[in-house]
């Protein structure tokens, strides 16, 4: 072989040789990427490991607080007066005048409305000529009898003379007894006329119709030149309220809650008119009859409750609460608390393990659930009897002792409890 053909080879093996110099560079800087992304995905998984927050705690826990709790009971009712008065006709005939109309304000003794008087007139008219015929026929039965008694005492001389016969003596007597009947009657017709004509004019100033109290028109039931029929029952024609003042509420009582009710309670009255407006009242009666509806007993509970802004009127309806019961800087639990219950364990294949059933709980007492094991993510929780009192529908009065200051309540009150928070703060 030449010499250039030597240099050829030597050239292509130097070529050969840088090449894989070259390409081992290139594995080398690879693998050097390779290993320092590997580190920095470690590095990351290690940093987010010992940054990462605590599992979520497995329950939704509530303090055992210190405050007030107030029993009540709520209910329904319809707002009326204290005092309603039905205002009637009691005779019959035509209305030709009507004074007043709803809203307005009437005392005692005022005309309210007037019915026509005319037949009422005739009809006194018509009494004074009888009485006066009555008068005339007393006075004729009077002389009557002042010759019966003349007669009579003629015969008994005649027959103590012994010039007379006992026949005439009996007639006289006979004729005399007479007249002394008649005399009765006729004043006893004077009598009955008499009583005629003062009802006469009693129907008379019933044409008047008066307001019998001081008060207010909240109903009229006529026009002008309506007829009212009193023959058997006197018509309605005005509600007259006392004072819209003072009202009263009727509340509709379920039957389990009315013996926890008694006169002298403190109640709150609300109506959709005013919403956020109370008004405080009083109960004054529980009433012993019971009313049915549908099968329900219910016992109306009477609330007096002051009007001085007369917001309340007659029909409404309104809200009652009644203040039962109260206890004031008690220990308490959340009543989501004692309703709560913990879901059972289950197995590996995800299916729930029986577990015994809990004691059942006597009068008086409740359950509670407290953490006895506070490991993130794997709480343990053991259940506590405790003696309990009144509620107000979100706590409960803790009679018992209690050392835990924390139990554990259902998440769905929780739940519930968070969206109403939401939900205020949006106003």
């Amino acid at each position: 072989m030449d010499g250039s053909g030597a240099g050829a080879v030597e050239r292509d093996k130097l070529k050969k040789d840088l090449a894989g110099v070259e390409g081992g560079r290139k594995w080398l800087r690879r693998a050097v990427i390779l290993l320092f992304i590997a580190g920095a995905i470690a590095g990351f998984l290690f940093y987010r490991a010992k940054n990462a927050p605590p599992p979520p705690a497995k329950y939704v826990v509530a303090d055992v607080s210190q405050g007030d709790v107030a029993e009540t009971v709520q209910s329904t009712g319809q707002v009326k007066p204290v005092t309603e008065v039905q205002v009637g006709a009691q005779v019959s005939g035509r209305i030709t005048k009507i004074l007043v109309d709803f809203n307005s304000e009437v005392k005692a003794g005022e005309v309210l409305a007037e019915i026509d008087p005319t037949l009422l007139s005739a009809q006194i008219d018509s009494s004074n000529a009888q009485l006066a015929a009555a008068s005339a026929s007393v006075k004729r039965a009077d002389a009557n009898l002042e010759s019966a008694r003349i007669r009579l005492d003629r015969a008994k001389k005649l027959v103590s003379d012994k010039v007379g016969s006992q026949a005439d003596l009996d007639a006289a007597q006979g004729g005399y007894d007479v007249a002394v009947a008649e005399v009765a009657a006729a004043r006893a017709q004077v009598s009955q006329i008499g009583a005629q004509l003062k009802q006469s004019k009693t129907n008379l100033d019933y044409s008047k119709i008066l307001s019998p109290i001081d008060g207010v028109v909240i109903t009229r039931s006529i026009d002008v030149g309506q007829t009212v029929q009193a023959s058997f029952q006197a018509p309605t024609l005005f509600v007259l309220a006392q004072d819209l003042r003072k009202m009263r509420v009727f509340a509709d009582i379920d039957e389990a809650d009315v013996g926890k009710l008694k006169e002298g309670m403190s109640a709150e009255i609300s109506v959709d008119a005013f919403p956020g407006t109370t008004f405080a009242g009083k109960v004054v009666q529980v009433r012993l009859s019971p009313v049915s509806q549908q099968g329900v007993i219910t016992y109306a509970a009477v609330i007096d409750v002051d009007n001085p802004d007369l917001k309340l009127r007659p029909g409404m309806t309104a809200t009652v609460t009644i203040k039962s019961a109260e206890s004031k800087g008690v220990r308490r639990v959340p009543n989501a608390a004692l309703r709560f219950r913990p879901s059972p364990p289950v197995d590996d294949q995800g299916k729930p393990i029986p577990q015994d059933p809990l004691p059942k709980l006597e009068a008086g007492k409740g359950r509670v659930w407290v953490i006895v094991d506070e490991t993130p993510g794997a709480e343990k929780i053991e259940p506590r009897i405790v003696d309990i009192g009144i509620s107000d529908g979100v706590y409960t009065e803790l009679k018992g002792e209690l050392a835990e200051a924390k139990v554990v309540r259902d998440e769905t009150d929780a739940a519930a409890a968070q969206s109403g928070a939401k939900r205020r703060g949006a106003f």
